[in-house]
């Protein structure tokens, strides 16, 4: 690979394809790099005038903060964010979507109510905090060599948070809390759940099930601690409901059912300069492959695709699903302000290590997940998402919240693009690792599932990688294991978005 890349014929910097030494010639241009550049990270391209846009994807990242000279490394130092306009032109670049031609299957779980299952968990699901260590008690018994005689069942999983009391039991936030809790209690890859609580907490287990039009049934089991005695009768209450659960959920077989059941949440974590070259637009090839088999792709995290939501209103299918998009920024512009923060406190420290310096910067590199396709629809944190094809869920830029709100939203597979090295997992989804340089892949690679690095060393085009994808989403959502699953992630990060004020 030639030391720097290109991105946009238009653009003002260039990036390094490896640590750059002071003197290295730049291309296309007359000169050489003025100092030296971490892999990663950008130089200028050509003279920038203070004040002046300056462009990455032929996109504007942010404003020279002082003259930059061609050849001078671009970072925190020189440049920085400032208001600008931005086209939203809704539905501008919205084109007829073209089916695939051949049916793509996929060996899925159907369950009774026609739900398509990737996994089959039993769930043991905590209303609040108070009963989260009977959870956990509950599902440690299932354990070991607990389950040799269900090989069917993929596990015994325990889903608990730091909430659920504390908090008004009426309002926005623990609405929020029921939808998410009550996404997860629906969840295909359960094939059955306990939903346990204390019994005086303000997520009350039948204020949840009310409110949620969920009832007890032969899948959904619920007790109190309070209501059984204590600690030790509930945890053996427990256990034998799950002995009593897991024969039905064990009566299972994979059959062959169209890749269109899947959906696929979309995040990316521990960014560096490479994510928006490799790994996340190899996603999104991977995502308008699943699209255009019928599938969905969701993406989120609205904090880190601020500055790129016109990209997305331009793909909106109508202009109603674009202004909900900007219904969702200028909330959280008003929460950030509200809150003494602001939209640009982001990228994170190890984001700004790896090369990414605005969060325009960041976002326009995180909107390569989406692809090509149309925006279908868009929803809020956890809402049930039933649109097929690309649909955006508001949530926070925080991974194990975003992808929190994906599942209980019915995603059934995550796709996380990491430049630095993210190690994370979503139970009871599956969660596939995506790198975006060799050097991390290989350091990192008891933890990373595809090596989208191969595109920077040119061994790989996007479109091949992104084919490379969506073959291993359809064998991860027949049953093969993810890097995450071997190691054991996913319990623990469960975790809701909190709102309003702790009491």
């Amino acid at each position: 690979m030639p030391a720097f890349l290109r991105l946009g014929p238009d653009d003002d910097v260039l990036i390094a394809t490896r640590d750059i030494a002071a003197g290295t010639a730049l291309p296309g241009a007359a000169g050489a790099a003025s100092a030296s550049i971490p892999a990663g990270h950008k130089a200028a391209a050509r003279d920038i005038a203070a004040g002046s846009p300056v462009r990455r994807y032929n996109q504007i990242i942010g404003f020279a903060t002082r003259d930059i000279r061609a050849g001078e490394h671009v970072h925190l130092h020189n440049l920085a964010m400032r208001e600008f306009e931005r086209d939203h032109a809704f539905c501008a670049d919205a084109k007829p979507q073209q089916p695939a031609s051949e049916t793509l299957t996929f060996n899925g779980i159907v369950r009774a109510d026609g739900q398509v299952a990737t996994r089959n968990y039993i769930g043991v699901i905590s209303s609040v905090n108070c009963s989260a260590t009977v959870c956990r008690q509950i599902a440690e018994a299932f354990r070991g060599d607990a389950l040799r005689d269900y090989p069917n069942v993929d596990g015994v999983v325990a889903i608990t948070h730091k909430s659920g009391c504390g908090m008004a039991s009426q309002g926005e936030a623990v609405d929020l809390l029921r939808r998410v809790t009550a996404g997860y209690l629906r969840h295909p890859n359960f094939a059955a759940v306990l939903f346990i609580g204390l019994g005086c907490e303000s997520n009350q287990v039948s204020a949840l099930l009310g409110a949620e039009n969920l009832a007890e049934s032969d899948r959904l089991r619920a007790m109190t601690i309070q209501e059984l005695g204590g600690t030790r009768s509930t945890i053996e209450r427990g256990i034998a409901l799950v002995r009593e659960l897991l024969p039905k959920a064990n009566a299972v077989r994979r059959e062959a059912v169209p890749v269109s059941h899947i959906r696929v949440g979309l995040q990316c974590g521990g960014s560096d300069g490479y994510s928006g070259i490799t790994a996340n637009p190899a996603l999104g090839a991977a995502m308008d492959l699943l699209v255009a088999h019928g599938g969905t792709a969701i993406l989120s995290e609205t904090p880190e695709i601020y500055g790129a939501e016109h990209l997305l209103t331009r793909r909106a299918v109508s202009p109603e699903v674009g202004e909900k998009l900007l219904a969702r920024i200028r909330w959280w512009e008003d929460y950030t302000q509200r809150l003494g923060g602001e939209m640009n406190n982001n990228p994170s420290p190890g984001n700004k290590a790896g090369g990414l310096t605005t969060i325009l910067e960041k976002s326009l590199g995180a909107v390569a997940k989406a692809g090509a396709s149309n925006l279908a629809d868009v929803v809020e944190y956890a809402q049930p998402v039933t649109a097929h094809g690309l649909v955006f869920m508001d949530t926070p830029g925080y991974d194990p919240v975003s992808a929190t709100g994906q599942v209980a939203g019915g995603a059934n597979v995550i796709c996380f693009t990491t430049g630095r090295g993210s190690v994370y997992g979503c139970k009871p989804a599956p969660s596939l690792k995506l790198a975006t340089n060799s050097m991390m892949y290989r350091r990192m690679s008891e933890d990373m599932d595809i090596n989208c690095g191969a595109i920077l060393d040119g061994t790989l085009s996007v479109q091949e990688a992104g084919a490379q994808i969506f073959r291993r989403i359809i064998e991860v959502a027949s049953g093969s294991r993810t890097m995450s699953e071997e190691h054991g992630f996913g319990e623990d990060e469960f975790a809701p978005w909190i709102l309003g004020p702790t009491m």
